[in-house]
């Protein structure tokens, strides 16, 4: 029998589920997950789009367009983050907020990413792999 991950908004009103996660959950420490989540980073959680549904509530569903063509995806009606997504990654895959899941899941961050435009109050402080930007950037730890 296959688990069901389930997830929500603040309202609870957009819901969504997942059956299966990708290999890489990121501590993301760029301005714009920042600012987005509202956090010193936002952990990141990845799902193919198979594996992924909406179950409700996809009405209130809103996206913003960054500069950078980055779609970040929150609830209309209580502000909530959901998903993101980036032309420049697999559009078959889907980055979602880990925290927004109402079920404990099977993942944690494996890395911490965008680490150079972080906070200097929120340096990481675990012993997680560290990149200057991007996984594919400059390890820095």
């Amino acid at each position: 029998m296959t688990k069901h991950y389930r997830g929500s908004c603040l309202c609870g009103k957009i819901r969504f589920e997942v059956d299966r996660f990708a290999p890489q959950t990121g501590n993301c420490h760029c301005s714009m997950c920042r600012k987005f989540h509202g956090a010193a980073f936002a952990t990141i959680a990845e799902a193919r789009s198979q594996h992924f549904r909406w179950t409700a509530g996809t009405d209130l569903l809103k996206g913003f367009t960054a500069d950078n063509g980055t779609i970040r995806r929150f609830c209309s009606n209580c502000g909530s983050s959901l998903t993101f997504a980036s032309p420049a990654a697999d559009p078959d895959l889907i980055e979602i907020a880990l925290a927004c899941f109402d079920d404990e899941v099977p993942v944690k961050p494996d890395a911490h990413i965008y680490v150079a435009s972080g906070l200097q109050w929120a340096q990481p402080q675990d012993d997680l792999p560290q990149y200057e930007n991007g996984r594919d950037s400059k390890r820095i730890k």
